[in-house]
């Protein structure tokens, strides 16, 4: 015979011995229980209950822990998100999260506690940057404990967030970048240089760069990956985050001559490998045709720095650099927004937009000559009636 439970949500009240109301109801036919000194406040206690199992409220489920909750919330995040993003994810959860509040329970987060949280973590000395991480996968994490049911709502939601202070964008000036590629020139990672500071790609984009992605008629590149390393998985080649990820940038021909010279260069490295090469068809591969190693290429950029006498940037910075000399020679935001991949013109503006500032004192010229008077004699009042009578 099948055990038959109560009615969905119902509820009842009784009183004890002591004088004190017991109140119960039954969700997934566990029995729910809470004693009371007064009628009024089991009442009180049942009607809200009711009502947040009626919306869908898991009781049981509540009572989990930060730290029990989370791995779940990551394997669900594995359909929508990229690997490497997961692996983030993972990261900060295990360094930033569990170590202060992966006890806590979901039913006892508090929008106070939250907030609590990150200030501990900016007294611990973590960033800026990851507190506001950490408070992204947080959010994202209780709005899937709402929907779940675990939680009635997300108390992270509106808290106050320490501000980010952009740190000052390092760029190189033309003369800089030329005294930079000139003492490059000995290092195979010139045509690397000297693509990304004439494009403004970016550094996975660089190294997932394919020979097929390049037309030399038209001089055109179309840029359509980039290459990452996941972790306990190895390199993987992935699609731009966003559509306008996927451009086309017309090179110049000292860019083309440059490529070919690269080329050049690859097929004598091609040769010498023999049949440890791995054919990726890579514009730049390592020494047996695999992705590079970043770490390796950043070794070299720094060296070459300190040989040309440069102060110390990231190779990050010649993105920056790229859309700095664009801008700053009269290039519209748009077409440099294209080149770079944003998806829109006003995110282009909005981090390079303190670079504009040569081409604000040529606009300041040029609204000079347009609005000045032109000297020039009016006929005074006698003249014109003598013009009339005439």
């Amino acid at each position: 015979m099948t055990k038959k439970y109560r009615g969905r949500n119902e509820g009842s009240l009784s009183q004890r011995k002591n004088g004190h109301w017991r109140t119960q109801i039954y969700q997934y036919g566990k029995r729910i229980s809470r004693d009371f000194k007064t009628k009024g406040e089991a009442q009180a206690w049942l009607h809200k209950m009711q009502d947040q199992l009626i919306q869908g409220f898991d009781y049981e489920g509540s009572k989990i822990t930060i730290a029990e909750y989370l791995p779940g919330f990551l394997e669900s995040c594995r359909v929508t998100l990229r690997a490497r993003t997961v692996d983030n994810y993972q990261k900060t959860i295990q360094k930033h999260i569990i170590p202060l509040i992966g006890n806590m329970k979901l039913q006892e987060l508090r929008l106070s506690r939250i907030e609590n949280f990150y200030a501990e973590l900016i007294q611990n000395g973590v960033g800026v940057r990851t507190v506001r991480v950490v408070h992204n996968i947080l959010h994202k994490a209780l709005d899937k404990a709402v929907r779940y049911g675990l939680i009635l709502h997300n108390p992270s939601h509106g808290a106050a967030l320490p501000r980010y202070h952009h740190s000052e964008m390092m760029v190189l000036d033309s003369n800089e970048v030329s005294s930079f590629l000139i003492a490059a020139q000995e290092s195979s990672y010139l045509a690397l240089y000297y693509l990304a500071v004439t494009t403004g790609m970016r550094q996975g984009e660089l190294f997932g760069l394919k020979w097929s992605d390049l037309q030399w008629n038209s001089g055109s590149l179309h840029i359509q990956r980039q290459v990452q390393y996941i972790p306990r998985q190895g390199w993987q080649f992935l699609e731009p985050k966003t559509l306008a990820g996927r451009r086309t940038i017309k090179l110049g021909e000292n860019t083309l001559h440059m490529l070919r010279l690269h080329r050049e260069k690859q097929a004598q490295r091609k040769g010498v490998a023999g049949t440890h090469w791995q054919e990726h068809d890579l514009v730049f591969p390592n020494s047996v045709g695999n992705p590079r190693n970043p770490s390796n290429m950043r070794i070299d950029f720094n060296k070459t720095l300190e040989k040309a006498g440069l102060k110390k940037v990231r190779f990050h910075d010649l993105r920056h650099t790229a859309a700095s000399l664009l801008l700053n020679n009269g290039i519209s935001p748009i077409v440099v927004s294209r080149m770079l991949g944003h998806s829109k013109p006003s995110t282009t503006m909005d981090i390079y937009g303190h670079l504009y500032h040569e081409m604000q004192e040529e606009a300041a010229r040029l609204m000079d000559r347009m609005v000045s008077p032109i000297p020039m004699e009016l006929p005074n009042k006698s003249e014109q009636s003598a013009h009339k009578m005439q």
